[in-house]
C-alpha cells in the first residue's frame, strides 16, 4: 500500500500513557497494511523547559549550543515511541533528522530545508520497519545540527511527506481540526471541514498555530493533502488541500493576533528613499515588520506608523529611535495594546458586501480601525486589543461561523505552540 506520514506533535506524546497512545494509532495503520512514515515532536512543554534551563545560564544562548541541546527533546520522543512500538509487536526505528538527511541551510534557531536525502528511511521501509522520524531538526552542509524554529515538526512532516512521496500527511495535535476561531476563547467556534492552502496558509501566518506557515507553504507547492486531527477525540478533523474553482466569496475563517505594538515617527521629511530606508534597517535588524502606512500631507513631511510583534518592541523602537534622530523627527511613540483581527476566505478581500459588514459590525461594536490591509483572500483590521474579543464575537454571529450545538461531552480542544 501507499505511504502515509503521520506526525504527533508535543501534546500528543507529552506523557507516558500518550506515547503509547500514539504507537497504538501507528500499529494500526501498519497493520492495515500502510507503510508508515512518522514524525515526532518534544514531550510537551520539553523545549520551553530546555530554553528556560539554557536562559538560566545567559539571556543569550549561544545559537550553535542552543539548537544542540534543543534537539535533545525530539530524541527523547522518537526513542520512546520506537520502544512502544516494539512493545506492541510492530518493528520500528528512530532516527535523528540528520541520520535521514535532512540537509538545511547555515541558520541556527530557524534554519531552511534544502533536501532531504532519506537513503536510511528508504532502507527501513523496505525491511518492513516504522521509521519514527525526530522533527525540528535537521544537519547543515558544513555538518551542524540545526533546528527549524518553532512549529518546525511540521515542516518536517510534510516535507517528508512531499521527499518520500506520501498519498497523505497527517497531524495529529490536542486540536480537533482548524475552527472558525479559537475554540479556547470563542467557545461557539465551528470545526472547518475543508479549507485550501492559501486559506490555512494566511491563517498561519495571522496568528492562528494550528499548523505551521512552512508547513502550509510546502504543501500547497506540492500540492501534498494535509489533514489535522485529534490525537484524542477520533472525530474527522480538518483537510487542506487545493481550492475549487468558481466558487462565491465567503468568510471561511477568523484568527487573530494580540502581541501587537505601534510605533509612530512623526514629522519625517517627505522623500521617496526614506520609507524603503527605514524599512530595510529594520529588516536588518531582525524586526518582523507587521504592516506600515503613513498620514497623508501636503507639507514637506509627514507620520509613518509600523505595526510589529510585541517580541520586537525593544529592538523595533532601538532602530527607529536612531532613525528618529538622523531624520530629525518630531518625535518617536510607542503605542501599546494593538490587536488585529482577520478574516480569511476565497474572494473577500474584493467582496464590497463583506467588507461593508465588517465596518459595520465594527462600527456597532465602537471599535476604532487603525488601519486595514487586504489581500484577495483575507481582510486584517488592526484596532485596539481591549476592543479585540468583544468585537470577534460579533463578527462570528454576523458572518454564520458559531456551531449551533456542541455534543454532550465534547472536549474543547484548544491551540498549541510546539517544536
Amino acid at each position: 500500500m501507499a505511504i502515509i506520514v503521520l506526525k504527533f506533535g508535543g501534546t500528543s506524546v507529552g506523557s507516558i500513557e500518550l506515547v503509547k497512545n500514539a504507537a497504538r494509532k501507528i500499529a494500526a495503520f501498519y497493520r492495515q497494511g500502510h507503510k508508515v512514515i512518522t514524525i515526532v515532536s518534544a514531550m510537551g512543554h520539553s523545549t520551553d523547559q530546555l530554553v528556560a534551563l539554557a536562559r538560566k545560564i545567559t539571556r543569550s544562548p549561544h545559537q550553535r549550543e542552543l539548537d544542540m541541546l534543543l534537539t535533545a527533546g525530539e530524541r527523547i520522543s522518537m526513542a520512546l515511541l520506537s520502544i512502544a512500538l516494539h512493545d506492541l509487536g510492530v518493528p520500528a526505528m528512530s532516527f535523528t533528522g540528520s541520520q535521514v538527511g535532512i540537509i538545511t541551510d547555515e541558520r541556527h534557531s530557524d534554519a531552511r530545508i534544502l533536501e532531504i536525502k532519506g537513503d536510511r528511511i528508504r532502507q527501513a521501509l523496505r525491511q518492513g520497519k516504522v521509521p519514527i522520524i525526530a522533527g525540528f531538526q535537521g544537519v547543515s552542509q558544513g555538518r551542524e545540527i540545526t533546528t527549524l524554529g518553532r512549529g518546525g515538526s511540521d515542516t518536517t512532516a510534510v516535507a517528508c511527506a512531499v521527499a518520500f512521496k506520501a498519498r497523505q500527511c497527517r497531524i495529529y495535535t490536542d486540536v480537533d481540526g482548524v475552527y472558525t476561531e479559537d475554540p479556547r476563547v470563542f467557545h461557539n467556534a465551528r470545526l472547518v471541514r475543508k479549507i485550501t492552502y492559501d486559506e490555512m496558509l494566511e491563517l498561519a501566518t495571522r496568528g492562528a498555530q494550528v499548523l505551521h506557515p512552512r508547513a502550509c507553504a510546502i504543501a500547497a507547492r506540492c500540492n501534498m493533502p494535509v489533514q489535522v486531527l485529534s490525537s484524542f477525540s477520533g472525530r474527522p478533523g480538518t483537510t487542506i488541500t487545493k481550492g475549487e474553482k468558481m466558487e462565491k466569496p465567503l468568510v471561511r475563517a477568523i484568527t487573530h493576533d494580540t502581541r501587537l505594538v505601534m510605533a509612530i515617527l512623526e514629522s519625517v521629511p517627505r522623500n521617496p528613499r526614506v520609507l524603503s530606508q527605514i524599512i530595510t534597517e529594520l529588516a536588518h535588524s531582525g524586526v518582523h515588520l507587521r504592516f506600515f502606512f503613513h498620514g497623508i500631507s501636503e507639507a514637506d513631511r509627514f507620520d509613518l506608523s509600523f505595526i510589529l510583534p510585541l517580541e520586537d518592541q525593544a529592538q523595533g523602537f532601538a532602530v527607529l529611535k536612531k532613525i528618529a534622530g538622523r531624520l530629525a523627527a518630531k518625535r518617536l511613540r510607542m503605542k501599546k495594546g494593538i490587536g488585529a483581527v482577520t478574516l480569511v476566505g476565497p474572494g473577500i478581500g474584493s467582496s464590497l458586501e463583506i467588507l461593508t459588514k465588517l465596518l459595520d459590525i465594527l462600527s456597532q461594536a465602537r471599535v476604532h480601525i487603525e488601519a486595514v490591509t487586504t489581500s484577495s483572500i483575507s481582510v486584517t483590521c488592526f484596532v485596539e486589543r481591549r476592543k479585540l474579543f468583544p468585537a470577534i464575537r460579533r463578527l462570528l454571529a454576523g458572518y454564520n461561523l458559531k456551531r449551533k450545538a456542541a455534543p454532550d461531552g465534547q472536549r474543547l480542544n484548544r491551540k498549541r505552540r510546539q517544536s
